[in-house]
């Protein structure tokens, strides 16, 4: 016999499933502007009377108790010593005597990320473009998932904070679109002992309660990293909470910065094409 909860996360896959899978064409081919569009109206559609701009604060902009007790954090927010710590790790030379300016010009470039790099023919993310930066001027690698990876990162959120997400996939370049297919199938397979997909949580069962969890939309999920998480007590990168996702559904997650993730961060993040970025952030 079905569950009440699966025969509902069932409908809430299919319901999902049913918005993208109207963009793929005859010949299987997926059109991400499309995708973009009927995503982003299904969830207009779900929220009518929420403001466009609120899709950035995930589920504290659905709960009024939530944004309340969210706002008072924010008050003395517990991310600033990450900020601080990263503003001196941008402000410090490497060892060759060239910084982080060398390679991004100024810190607040958040939007310009995740996006797809034609000559290395893969996407880049701002960690992972970071950690290039780092070796390229001799020095060692930080490791993605929490230390000092989120402290750059938290400095040049901040810095970033205002600007618009804006995702391209080029049309001229196939392995782009092959890319941002492979995070969107990421997105809408199930996986793990639960047999749970992404979606089943952030689509049609947004906004509704999980156990003492609210449930944030898929749409603006990708704005306010790196998080403070209340229940990390600490702060840590968007990869790092897909890996807990993954362990959540007993799945046996994927290496932070690997491609599975990058391609999903691809594709997750640009469900939120027009939102403004709020990071960092903290988060429940």
């Amino acid at each position: 016999m079905i569950s009440r909860k699966a025969l509902a996360c069932s409908v809430c896959l299919l319901f999902a499933g049913l918005v993208v899978n109207a963009n793929v064409g005859a010949d299987g081919e997926v059109d991400p502007d499309k995708d973009l569009e009927g995503i982003q109206q299904f969830f207009k559609n779900k929220f009518p009377d929420l403001p466009w701009e609120e899709f950035a604060n995930g589920s504290y902009a659905l709960d009024p108790a939530w944004r309340a007790n969210w706002e008072l954090i924010e008050e003395f927010p517990p991310y600033e010593v990450a900020i601080a710590n990263g503003e001196e790790m941008w402000n410090t030379p490497f060892a060759n005597g060239k910084s982080y300016a060398d390679c991004f010009g100024e810190p607040g470039v958040q939007h310009h990320y995740p996006r797809w790099d034609r000559d290395q023919g893969q996407v880049l993310t701002l960690a992972l473009a970071i950690n290039q930066c780092r070796e390229a001027n001799g020095e060692e690698p930080l490791k993605y998932k929490k230390g000092a990876i989120v402290d750059i990162l938290a400095y040049m959120a901040y810095e970033s904070r205002g600007q618009i997400i804006n995702v391209v996939v080029p049309e001229d370049d196939p392995r782009a679109l092959e890319a941002y297919k492979k995070g969107r199938e990421f997105y809408f397979t199930r996986r793990g002992q639960l047999n749970f997909a992404c979606a089943h949580c952030h689509f049609s069962m947004a906004g509704r309660k999980l156990r003492t969890e609210s449930l944030s939309p898929a749409l603006g999920q990708a704005t306010g990293w790196p998080v403070y998480r209340s229940k990390w007590g600490a702060i840590g990168t968007l990869h790092r909470r897909y890996t807990g996702c993954n362990k959540q559904v007993r799945a046996k997650p994927f290496k932070a910065q690997g491609e599975e993730y990058r391609n999903l961060e691809y594709f997750h993040t640009r469900m939120s094409n027009g939102l403004p970025l709020n990071g960092p952030a903290a988060r429940k």
